[in-house]
């Protein structure tokens, strides 16, 4: 999975909003749109090839107004599924927001 393969699907609307993720969106103030923003300004930073039901990928990126972004996205390669969406903290990541703290 790379971050073209995903935008390529998105750019497609090859999308699928698990339930958790719209949730979690309401819960966090996290639009639509700011999901697709951070996918098109994005990159991966982890990744989970083993998860189930599909290998899935952690994806840093920026909303429309330039916030930082975490997207937990999966793909079987034909489409992509949003698992969930967060603003990240130094409390889980390092200052550049990208790294894991250990």
């Amino acid at each position: 999975m790379t971050i073209e393969s995903i935008r390529y699907l998105v750019e497609n609307k090859k999308i699928k909003w698990a339930t958790h993720c719209l949730e979690k969106l309401g819960e966090r103030d996290i639009s639509r749109s700011d999901v697709k923003a951070c996918i098109a300004t994005g990159e991966i930073i982890e990744e989970y090839p083993d998860d189930y039901p599909h290998p899935s990928c952690l994806v840093y990126g920026k909303t429309e107004n330039n916030v930082t972004l975490h997207l937990v996205v999966g793909s079987d390669g034909d489409t992509v599924y949003f698992v969930t969406a967060y603003y990240p903290n130094e409390i889980k990541f390092e200052a550049d927001l990208k790294t894991r703290r250990k």
